[in-house]
């Protein structure tokens, strides 16, 4: 049976929530409506995301059907020959999903966290624009309108770090006084959010020279056509050595943007913007980001490389090993981060930051597999499980904060008895997280590992299921040392100025119970249908994978989907769990050992504990290579090259430009203006000199007119003598 939706309700998707970005703006001025309006502009949009997913719950076809001017591809660079379209295939509308109903559910939470925020309506016109651009990443047909909404999240996500402009000190992240090698650990929001824009913008030039480098030889951004004609292009990059470094370089926007090593730096710190924007940007939504872009590229390469046997998978296997690896090394290392940490937010962006490295891992071993499709469903299952356990965390954050008056977790503790509602929620999303099952990260998590298990991948599996040891320790431990034991003397003094813990309003605890509950529904659902019988939740992900698969390859064999438990690799993993279990529990929750028996002053583990603690020593390297380095360079040019060269040829030019002026002086004043003022004397002495006879008495006039006169005819009468003569005057 055929399910049939109009093409326009796919635009909607995201069509919808930058017009709610708008209408924040327009009702600026009328108090609240303006957040409420990008509350409801959200809320539609995921409703007509809920027809994508519709067929797949009831196991029907999609179609869509093409209603002008809104069709599934219209013209947009008619000099370039390039349309923009929408995808509609059930891995997209798992994805579009996600993104929906999450960024609802923690808008709503929104309206009353920011409620007395000064600044809501800009929050607000950022969150709803957000939430559109993520959209338009998920359901894009091409690398070009992708990566413009690649940007717009970014300009997002920098303007919501930075939301606390004002940097006062109680807003920023990590603990002033820390230092390593030398260098601050703390930042204010300001330096928080243009960190974050710069180290995304790295990946992100990376990525436009690669889809550039890739239209260069291919003459288009759209999957299905680069899919389809692929003899257009694959040769000639491969030929020209190109194939990998344009595959990598498309991978470093995902490297950035989803924060994976080396470019992981600008997550812990983007802590400093509010809860929500940490749960929806940069947990649930936009540091997914980079999954769904490699995720769209890399069946590309992978089925074109298998079809042509002139190049064959070897020819691609670099690009899938370094994805792999670097998934697989980021989770650990960020894993390892977060075991030593006390800021309650920042554990989690540790976390998150090590999950997205799984998903990482889940692609990479897809394309080092047989059957690429249960590497991509692993990374969408645990894509999902994530950002609904994750938005949970970072909610139910936002709410101890607030309750405890800090971001510290050693400044909190036995909370559970007076946020019964909170602590639920995060047990059971702490529990998904550290993959104990039935919860859906346990589940999720077994799709990656078992992906890279069942492709050979033993190394990486080892290190994925060490990280999840890890994952459990740290989950327990951030559970402890909130919920269990005796309240703080930080709490205490709170409790004493008056300010009680309690529950947040319902609007805040509503959306993170649905989330938590989900976690536990997809949980069930994946046992064996319990909740949901007809949902096979890891067969129908890898059904959705082969149909995305298909869509650009109809000739591509793809093994039926299978679904449950890899004994080895589950039991291996969950080995690694209970021993990180265990670990917490005896320190954390049964408190039968002190975390200072292992850590101690001095030795071995004192110096393991603090190398964890300064991030691996990487964070403040980078500010001495990348900041300090470029400041001492400037400074040593400025008193060096500027002051000490330049300035003093300057001085030099001034000094010679004074002596040749004064020089030009000179000759101006004794030569030009002599001679000119010697002209004028001589002038004034003759001029002196005439005026005496100009005595002004008319007798005198008369006088030497008269004698004038006698002078003349005496001269007339001489020159008539001498003609008469013969004789001729001169």
């Amino acid at each position: 049976m055929t399910f049939a939706i109009p093409s326009y309700f796919v635009w909607l998707i995201f069509i919808l929530p930058l017009v709610g970005s708008l209408a924040v703006i327009a009702l600026r001025k009328l108090g609240r409506l303006g957040d409420y309006a990008a509350a409801a502009f959200t809320f539609v949009s995921a409703l007509f995301a809920f027809t994508l997913l519709l067929p797949m719950l009831e196991g029907q076809t999609l179609s869509v059907t093409d209603v002008p001017p809104l069709t599934t591809s219209i013209p947009w660079i008619s000099g370039l020959n390039l349309t923009v379209g929408v995808l509609t295939d059930p891995y997209t509308a798992v994805l579009t999903n996600v993104v929906a109903w999450v960024s609802f559910l923690i808008v709503l939470y929104s309206l009353e966290y920011m409620k007395d925020d000064g600044g809501h309506n800009r929050y607000f016109f950022f969150i709803a624009l957000f939430i559109g651009s993520m959209q338009l990443i998920v359901l894009s047909d091409n690398l070009l309108s992708l990566f413009i909404g690649w940007e717009m999240v970014g300009l997002c996500s920098f303007a919501l770090i930075g939301h606390y402009w004002k940097d006062e000190t109680k807003d920023w992240v990590g603990t002033p006084g820390d230092k390593a090698l030398g260098e601050d650990q703390a930042y204010s929001p300001s330096q928080a959010g243009m960190k974050a824009f710069v180290m995304t913008r790295i990946g992100d030039v990376a990525m436009l020279a690669g889809i550039l480098i890739l239209f260069y030889y291919a003459g288009t951004f759209n999957y299905h056509v680069l899919a389809k004609d692929h003899n257009l292009w694959f040769e000639h990059l491969y030929s020209s050595g190109l194939l990998v470094p344009v595959a990598l370089l498309i991978f470093g926007g995902a490297v950035g943007k989803s924060a994976q090593f080396p470019l992981h730096e600008w997550l812990p710190d983007a802590m400093a913007g509010p809860a929500p924007v940490s749960a929806l940007i940069h947990a649930a939504t936009m540091v997914k980001a980079g999954v769904v872009l490699v995720a769209r590229v890399a069946p590309i390469f992978y089925f074109i490389a298998i079809a042509n046997p002139a190049f064959g998978i070897t020819s691609v296997q670099p690009f899938f090993m370094t994805v792999a690896w670097i998934g697989a090394f980021t989770a650990i290392l960020a894993a390892s981060q977060a075991l030593v940490g006390f800021e309650l937010k920042k554990i989690l962006a540790y976390s998150t930051i090590s999950q997205i490295g799984y998903m990482m891992l889940a692609v990479g071993v897809a394309g080092l597999s047989t059957d690429f499709s249960v590497g991509l469903s692993a990374a969408l299952y645990q894509l999902m499980s994530h950002a609904i356990f994750k938005a949970t965390l970072f909610l139910t954050a936002g709410a101890l904060i607030h309750a405890a008056d800090s971001k510290y977790i050693n400044d909190m503790g036995g909370m559970r008895d007076k946020v019964k509602i909170t602590f639920a929620a995060f047990l059971i999303s702490a529990a998904s997280l550290s993959g104990i099952p039935p919860f859906s990260g346990f589940w999720s998590k077994d799709a990656v590992l078992g992906a890279a298990w069942g492709a050979g991948q033993y190394a990486l599996f080892a290190v994925g299921a060490l990280t999840a040891g890890l994952t459990a320790f740290y989950s327990f431990r951030m559970l402890g040392l909130v919920f269990y034991g005796d309240r703080s003397k930080r709490l205490q003094e709170v409790e004493g100025q008056g300010h009680h813990v309690h529950e947040p309003g319902p609007l805040m605890w509503i959306p993170y119970s649905i989330l938590a509950a989900l976690t536990v529904i997809i949980g069930l659902a994946a046992t064996g249908g319990l909740i949901l019988p007809a949902l096979n939740v890891d067969a129908t992900l890898q059904s959705a994978a082969s149909s995305y698969i298909t869509t650009f390859f109809t000739t591509a064999t793809l093994p039926a989907p299978s679904a449950g438990l890899e004994a080895y690799p589950a039991g291996i993993s969950l080995l690694f769990v209970g021993l990180g279990f265990f670990a917490a529990a005896m320190i954390y929750l049964w408190r039968r050992v002190p975390p200072t028996r292992f850590v101690g002053q001095t030795g071995f583990m004192h110096s393991l504990y603090t190398f964890l603690y300064n991030r691996w020593y990487i964070n403040a390297i980078y500010y001495k290579v990348f900041v300090d380095a470029p400041i001492a360079a400037a400074h040593w040019l400025s008193e060096t090259f500027d002051y000490r060269g330049l300035f003093r040829i300057n001085d030099a030019g001034s000094i010679l430009g004074v002596s040749l002026s004064g020089a030009g002086n000179w000759v101006d004043v004794n030569i030009v203006d002599g001679t000119a003022n010697g002209f004028s004397a001589v002038g004034q002495a003759l001029s002196r000199a005439f005026r005496r006879i100009q005595t002004g008495i008319v007798e005198q006039y008369a006088l030497v007119f008269a004698l004038g006169i006698i002078l003349l005819v005496v001269f007339f009468l001489l020159a008539l003598w001498q003609a008469g003569q013969g004789v001729f005057l001169p």
